[in-house]
């Protein structure tokens, strides 16, 4: 039986240009998993301002981060589903060496929910090539109806179009995953060798606004599980480290606190030495990149910090490729 599997990241402008990156945040702030503002209010905020004037300021961001590959996030999610892919070729290969069980031989690819290449695209490939049976991993590990709630939509809008509907399993989170959190463990531990333990280690999630978790988003709670589980991997008291929520848009209340007041507050209390973990971003892009390493590092040395260290994301690592393949190996088809 033939399957795929499809790594799902958020996108990326297709170049560090402002017309790409107008492109790509018209795309991604049009969708209303992003933005419930009545429709017709917020297509006037969109594009009579966000777009006219956030477009220069993110793209100067961009142009910060951009390598000569093109964008870091796109370069890594692409490494991811190459490395997936050998990884579960040797598995298999293993197993039939052992003649044990096994799963299907699955295609990897990676697909975006914004800017492509997109999971409609990939299910019409999908489709020629015979393949019936995908699987969907969405590289978010805290689910919220702002990411993984817009890869739904999608499946379902593939599935509305079909008399003969592909049996699509998305994967909804992994935020408590023991391969995920020892990975997160793995690299702060690593980054400690070489640059020493801080007096404080800043967990920064991406941030979402306060309503839509009051209306039930779990991702809040999901963080919380996330940034306590982790402490408890490193073995951290509480006054080790704290969670901060970054990226907020606009002046509605956001989860908080903000990672960028909590830094400046660090750095007046004192506190010389921190390091950054974002753990809600499954591969280095703008928000770490840029927003992160560039941005918040500034505000925190302007205060009086002496020391700013961001730690890498899970990227393409050996134990990030191997709790993928944990994770997708439950959901592919077995075969004697």
């Amino acid at each position: 039986m033939k399957a795929a599997i499809v790594l799902m990241n958020l996108g990326t402008p297709t170049e560090a240009s402002e017309k790409a990156v107008k492109d790509f945040l018209r795309e991604f702030l049009s969708d209303r998993r992003v933005v419930e503002v009545p429709r017709l209010l917020w297509m006037i905020i969109l594009h009579a301002i966000i777009l006219t004037f956030r477009t220069p300021r993110v793209t100067k961001a961009y142009q910060k981060i951009w390598g000569d590959g093109g964008s870091p996030l796109r370069l890594t999610t692409k490494s991811q589903a190459e490395k997936l892919q050998q990884y579960l070729q040797l598995q298999q290969s293993q197993s039939s060496n052992q003649q044990n069980a096994a799963t299907s031989l699955a295609e990897v690819h990676y697909a975006m929910t914004y800017s492509g290449p997109s999971l409609e695209d990939k299910v019409q490939q999908f489709e020629r090539e015979g393949i019936d049976h995908i699987v969907v991993l969405p590289l978010y590990p805290q689910f919220s109806a702002t990411t993984t709630g817009s890869i739904y939509d999608q499946v379902a809008s593939i599935g509305s179009k079909r008399r003969n509907i592909p049996q699509i399993h998305i994967i909804k989170q992994y935020f408590d995953h023991p391969l995920y959190i020892k990975a997160l463990a793995d690299t702060v531990v690593s980054q400690w060798q070489n640059t020493g333990k801080p007096e404080k280690l800043v967990m920064s999630f991406h941030s979402i606004p306060q309503a839509y978790v009051d209306d039930g988003d779990p991702y809040y709670q999901q963080c919380l599980a996330t940034a306590a589980l982790l402490a408890e991997a490193l073995g951290l008291d509480q006054d080790d480290w704290l969670i901060t929520f970054q990226s907020r848009l606009g002046y509605a209340k956001w989860l908080s606190p903000y990672t960028s007041d909590a830094l400046k507050q660090l750095a007046q209390n004192n506190i010389k030495h921190v390091d950054v973990i974002c753990p809600a971003f499954a591969a280095d892009c703008l928000e770490t990149l840029e927003e992160i390493k560039i941005e918040n590092c500034e505000i925190f040395m302007e205060q009086g910090g002496e020391v700013f260290n961001l730690i890498p994301c899970l990227n393409d690592s050996p134990l990030h490729i191997e709790m993928m393949a944990s994770i997708v190996n439950q959901y592919l088809p077995k075969i004697n």
